[in-house]
Formats: structure tokens, sequence, C-alpha cells
């Protein structure tokens, strides 16, 4: 049998994160009103590499290294493995019992040229012809069977920062968020043909207004989104293929011992006088 790896992207938590943040910087594709007139406003991945931001990404930033507002930040707050959302798996699928693994088969075809030899081969026996036109089905089908790891479900909890100077411009931000999914709190985010689906939850309001101080002035509103996501295999670290391509099997041969049986190696099997 034929043992190969097909080329897929697999979901990781790198996948789920990347779905997320297109939904934001392209789906939603949030404007506000700055000093400039009605700009894009800019999404980032909040993370420790401020080095890193400080170098590539200099227009976020002034001279003195502040970041520039109305700016839109992403983060990762936790990670669940949450038992009661398992997806349609709810019992576990163990790997094939082998080096190359293998749980959930995704994809089922025939392999035309394989499965033609064997009626080829059976029509010659029969007919002496390998293209007769037999009335009997060809019974020796072979399948490429693909499989894949288990898919294992996980809800990540996500932080999403919008920061601006005004209030007006806290408004335009937060108005796609509570108006794009409709009615509902539901939305999907897609990645390399993986999708996910969020829900936004209760939004918090951060400000400095009330203190009627000398320091700059903030507007900050959070915005908690629950994505159901799932992972497949280890990713990097992964040693057995991330997805798998088999063949079944179609005909089994049990040699007899000639030898042992005492039988005459120059005579042929359907001939009468070798079997007496």
């Amino acid at each position: 049998m034929a043992h190969k790896e097909f080329p897929i992207v697999p979901s990781t938590l790198e996948s789920i994160d990347e779905a997320l943040f297109k939904y934001v910087n392209e789906e939603l594709n949030i404007f506000a009103t700055t000093g400039k007139g009605w700009k894009k406003t800019p999404v980032i991945w909040a993370s420790a590499e401020r080095a890193f931001q400080l170098k590539n990404e200099k227009e976020l930033r002034d001279g003195s290294g502040t970041l520039i507002l109305p700016l839109i930040t992403v983060e990762r707050a936790s990670v669940v493995k949450d038992m009661s959302r398992k997806g349609p798996f709810w019992g576990n699928v163990p790997p094939m019992d082998d080096y190359r693994a293998g749980s959930v088969t995704i994809a089922r075809k025939i392999n035309q040229d394989k499965t033609s030899k064997f009626a080829a081969v059976n029509k010659y026996k029969n007919h002496k012809q390998i293209n007769f036109p037999d009335e009997k089905p060809n019974k020796k089908i072979v399948y490429e069977i693909k499989s894949i790891p288990m898919p294992v479900y996980v809800t990540i909890v996500y932080n999403i920062v919008l920061r601006a100077e005004y209030q007006q411009q806290i408004n335009e931000m937060m108005t796609p968020f509570i108006t794009k999914p409709g009615g509902i709190n539901y939305f999907t985010a897609r990645t390399n043909d993986h999708f996910y689906e969020g829900f936004i939850r209760d939004m918090s309001v951060n400000t400095n207004m009330s203190n009627l101080g000398q320091d700059e002035r903030k507007y900050e509103t959070t915005l908690p989104i629950e994505m159901l996501g799932y992972l497949i295999g280890e990713d990097k670290n992964q040693e057995t293929p991330k997805v798998v391509i088999r063949e079944n099997q179609v005909d089994i041969k049990l040699p007899r011992e000639r030898l042992f049986f005492g039988d005459d190696p120059t005579c042929d099997d359907k001939d009468a006088f070798c079997r007496e």
C-alpha cells in the first residue's frame, strides 16, 4: 500500500489568532475621524515584541514613542479545553496503531489505475483478454483513504481594546462590532480554509475623564470575544504525518507449501492427475 502525506494547512492556535485578526482588520475594516480626516484605524496584535513594533511599525508612534490614537489592539487572554464543548466528537477517537497514526477519515476516493488493473487481470484469467466485456462487476476496488488526527476543540477568549482620545472616535469604532453580526452576537472568522465561531460578550468602558486632572485624556473600551476553535495535530512538534493516505486491502493470498504437502512443482494445480 502507498503511504504519503497530503498537503494541507493544519489548524493551530496561530490559525485562530490569524482568523480573528483578519476579521477585525479586513472584514470589519473600521475607520474613525482623526485630525487628518476619515482614516482607517490601525489594528495591532498586542504582544511582548515592543522592540519589533518600534522598528517595523513606526507610523503607529510619534517622535517620543507614544502610540498615535485611535488604535485597536487584539490580545489572547485565555485558552480552555472545555469538556462540555467537544464539537461533533463526543467520544475519543484513538489513532491507528502504526507509525503514521491518523484517527478521523476526511475523504475516500477510488484509485482508478489500480482498480482497472485488478479488473484486467480477472478478465484475462476468465477470457484470456484484458479488455473482454465482462458482465460481472469488479469486486476488487482500491480506495484511497485520507485521515487526520482527531480535532480537539478549545475555547479561546480574546480582549479587543479600542483606544481613542475622543468619545466620537470610540463610538465610531464600537458601532461595527455591534451592528455587523445583526441581531445576534455571533460571527465567523476564516483563514486557510478553516473557519471558527466567535461570540461578542459584554463591553466595558474605562476613561479618566472623571478625574479632571492634568493627565492625558483617554478613552478605552474592552470587547471580550469568545472564539470556539479546534486544533488538529501537535503543530511543529508532531512526528507523524498531518494527513495520511492509505489504501484498503482487496485481495489476500495464502501461498501453498508444495514441498510440505508433497506436491509436484512441475504439475499444474488444475490437472486432475496432480491432485491424486
